[in-house]
C-alpha cells in the first residue's frame, strides 16, 4: 500500500518538493490504473484510493501555503499604505452639498415671469 503522507511532513516540504511529490504520486497512480485496466490483479486494491488521497492532501497544502504567503504580502502592503497615508498632508475635503454647489452652474433669471 502507498505510504500515507502526514500533513506535518508535507508542510515541511518546499514548493518544488511538493510539486515533485505530486508528479511522482500521479505517475504511480497512472501505473496502478493501467494495471487494473489491462485486467491485471492489483497487489493492493486500496492503493489507488490512498494515492488519490495523498495527491489531494499535497495539493491542498500547496494551495494553503500560497494563500498564506499572498495574505502576508497583502497585509504588509496594507500596513505600508496606512503608514504613507498617515505621513501625507491632509487635504481639505468639501462636504457633499459644497461639492454639488461647485458643480452646478448658476441659474439665469428668466424674463417675463411665470406663464
Amino acid at each position: 500500500m502507498a505510504k500515507m503522507l502526514k500533513n506535518k511532513d508535507i508542510w515541511a516540504m518546499s514548493g518544488k518538493e511538493r510539486k515533485d511529490k505530486v508528479e511522482e504520486l500521479r505517475n504511480e497512480l497512472m501505473h496502478e490504473r493501467g494495471t487494473a485496466a489491462m485486467g491485471g490483479a492489483l497487489r493492493s486494491p486500496g492503493k489507488v484510493r490512498a494515492l488519490r488521497t495523498s495527491i489531494a492532501r499535497v495539493l491542498t497544502i500547496e494551495n494553503q501555503s500560497i494563500r498564506i504567503e499572498s495574505s502576508k504580502k497583502e497585509k504588509k502592503a496594507r500596513a505600508e499604505r496606512a503608514a504613507a497615508a498617515k505621513d501625507a498632508p491632509k487635504k481639505m475635503v468639501a462636504t457633499k452639498s459644497e461639492a454639488k454647489d461647485e458643480k452646478k452652474p448658476a441659474k439665469a433669471a428668466k424674463k417675463g415671469g411665470r406663464r
